[in-house]
């Protein structure tokens, strides 16, 4: 279908509008109140984008407890327990919320089933920043189950009132197994409005099902604890693509190459595409020249900034380097 050594170049891909979003608050209050800020948590899973930012004068620290009193804080696109946001307070620390909209949606979806005197059940991997966060909002009624195998083990007190939630960065197709296992197993289960898997996860993957035919070898510009990077990487597999996740281009192993004559390339929601273009750099050093971009579909979503930035744009003098 396409020429020897052709690159597919995949679109959407990168930065989503909640790592944008997050990686721009952390910018705009260095830029306006000056170092030290601190960042509880990687502000987005890339380990590139944290460096940068220290560099820029961001402390980035596990817990609030290591934030000095009275200091600025900012919470990771991956959003806090309802513990953390009480901790800060204890500690007078100035909060500025970088949570991603669609995850403050599962929180929101969370508490309101809670009250409502449901059990309910998280859809994700325990260990992730934003299961913990969210399992926070109601742990007394809640379970995290990451497998259709775990699904056999969930006891509730009343099998007529169980909610689900999902993490908004899961492999859809798993997702759906796991919820069709749930409801096998509760029929009367119920589930949010609308899809807690975040559109540009699923875009992602859908651009990757999309080509995973065509090509021989997938790469994913991702770091290791970016979960929809890992996500994307599975996808591919399941339809047995040859697929594997990479930090940079360092991370490309020659013999991968062998025999490939069609390359696709993406990256996940938190990869920069200043990466994206240093992978692109020397895959043509390895005859990968023949660069097709493929938009699989478009992707204009734009979140707000909190209102503590928006102030300190509006506050800053004419002419001054904030910005959004």
């Amino acid at each position: 279908m396409f020429d020897s050594k052709t690159l597919l170049l995949l679109k959407p891909r990168g930065f989503c509008a909640g790592v944008v979003r997050a990686i721009d608050i952390v910018r705009i209050a260095l830029e306006a109140f000056g170092p030290p800020v601190y960042v509880r948590k990687e502000i987005v899973h890339n380990r590139f984008v944290v460096e940068e930012l220290q560099q820029k004068g961001a402390i980035f620290v596990d817990s609030v407890e290591e934030v000095p009193e009275g200091e600025r804080v900012i919470y990771s696109a991956h959003g806090v327990s309802p513990e953390v946001r009480a901790n800060s307070k204890l500690r007078k620390l100035r909060v500025i919320d970088a949570t991603c909209p669609l995850v403050t949606k599962v929180h929101v979806e969370a508490v309101k089933f809670a009250r409502e005197g449901y059990s309910l059940i998280l859809i994700g991997h325990r260990d992730h920043d934003e299961v913990i966060g969210t399992l926070g909002e109601a742990p007394a009624v809640t379970q995290v189950v990451g497998s259709p195998e775990e699904v056999k083990s969930v006891t509730v007190p009343d099998p007529n009132r169980v909610a689900y939630l999902t993490q908004t960065t899961l492999s859809l197709d798993e997702t759906r197994d796991i919820i069709a296992a749930l409801r096998n197993k509760f029929p009367n289960i119920k589930g949010p409005a609308a899809q807690d898997i975040c559109y540009a996860t699923e875009n992602r993957q859908v651009a990757v099902k999309h080509v995973a035919s065509d090509a021989d070898l997938l790469l994913v510009v991702g770091s290791d604890n970016s979960s929809n990077s890992k996500r994307l990487v599975e996808v591919a597999r399941a339809l047995r693509t040859e697929a594997h996740l990479i930090d940079n281009y360092r991370d490309i192993r020659r013999e991968w190459l062998n025999n490939v004559k069609t390359l696709a390339l993406t990256a996940g929601a938190s990869a920069p595409e200043h990466l994206v273009e240093e992978v692109m750099q020397y895959l043509a050093t390895q005859g990968f020249r023949n660069v097709q971009e493929l938009e699989i579909m478009p992707e204009n979503v734009r979140f707000g900034l909190p209102p503590e930035i928006v102030e300190a744009i509006a506050a800053a003098p004419a002419g001054a380097a904030v910005e959004s």
